[in-house]
C-alpha cells in the first residue's frame, strides 16, 4: 500500500482499503458490494478542533463515520446549557438521531483534528434496496444507539461517581480493542469538562475520582494519557461482569 494511504486523514482512502471497514461496514458485504458503497461515500477535508460537523436543528441529509480523531455530540437545554450526549471514536457512526424528524437532534463537534466519511442517507436507502445486508446493518446500528442511550440514562440516574467514570474507561478500552488498538493504554480525546458533563459530575469530582483510581493502582494517568492497570477491578466498580 502506498505510504500516503497510511494517513488516517487521507481523503483518497476508500472503504475496501480502510483499516476500520470491519467495524463500520456489514461483515457480510462482498467486495463488489463494498465498491458500490464506495461510490456514495463522500470524504471532505479534515475537521479542525472545535469545528462542527453539523448543528442541532440542521436539516438531516447524511450520517457520518469517524475515520480518525474523535467527535462529541451535544444538545442545548432549554436554559441554554450544553449537555454532552456521546463521544464517537474511529469506526463509529453518528448522525442517526436525525432520521426520525429529518433534523439533527444534537450537534457534532470535533474534539481534535478529525476525518469523517459522509454517507448521504438517500443513497443509503437506495443501496439498501439492492443490498439487504446493508439494511440489516443500519437497523443494528439504530438498535445499538437506543440501547446505549438507555444505558447512559441509567448510569446518570442510579450510579455513583466512581461507577460512572469506571464505566466510561471500560467502554473506551473495549472500543479501542475493537479497532485492534491497545485496550490498556490510550489517549482520552475529551476534556475533563466534557467528561463531567457527559457523566453528570463536576470537573472537580472527575479529577478526584481519577486521582483515587490512580492511588488504588487501577490506572496510571498523565493528563490525557491513560494506562489501565486493573481492567477487571474497573469492571467490578462499573458493575460490569467479567
Amino acid at each position: 500500500m502506498p505510504a500516503e494511504n497510511n494517513c488516517p486523514h487521507n481523503a483518497a482512502l476508500n472503504c475496501s482499503k480502510c483499516r476500520l471497514n470491519a467495524i463500520c461496514l456489514p461483515l457480510a458485504l462482498e467486495q463488489s458490494e463494498i465498491v458500490q458503497l464506495d461510490e456514495i461515500v463522500q470524504q471532505g477535508r479534515p475537521l479542525q478542533r472545535n469545528q462542527h460537523l453539523y448543528r442541532e436543528g440542521d436539516a438531516f441529509n447524511s450520517i457520518f463515520a469517524v475515520r480518525s480523531g474523535a467527535v462529541k455530540a451535544y444538545s442545548i437545554s432549554d436554559n441554554g446549557e450544553e449537555q454532552v450526549t456521546g463521544f464517537y471514536l474511529p469506526g463509529e457512526i453518528l448522525g442517526m438521531d436525525g432520521i426520525g424528524q429529518n433534523r439533527y437532534a444534537s450537534s457534532a463537534q470535533a474534539m481534535e483534528v478529525s476525518a469523517v466519511c459522509e454517507i448521504p442517507f438517500i443513497k443509503i436507502e437506495e443501496l439498501s434496496g439492492r443490498l439487504p445486508n446493508m439494511q440489516k446493518h443500519f437497523f443494528k446500528l439504530l438498535s445499538q444507539e437506543i440501547v446505549e442511550d438507555q444505558r447512559h440514562m441509567t448510569l446518570l440516574s442510579k450510579h455513583t461517581a466512581e461507577e460512572r467514570l469506571a464505566s466510561l474507561l471500560v467502554s473506551i478500552s473495549a472500543r479501542n480493542a475493537r479497532r485492534n488498538l491497545s485496550a490498556s493504554s490510550f489517549h482520552l480525546p475529551m476534556s475533563r469538562t466534557d467528561i463531567g458533563n457527559f457523566l453528570g459530575l463536576t470537573i472537580e469530582t472527575v479529577s478526584r475520582v481519577f486521582s483515587r483510581f490512580a492511588k488504588q493502582d487501577l490506572i496510571d494517568i498523565n493528563k490525557k494519557e491513560v494506562y489501565v492497570i486493573d481492567i477487571d477491578a474497573l469492571k467490578r466498580i462499573a458493575l460490569i461482569e467479567k
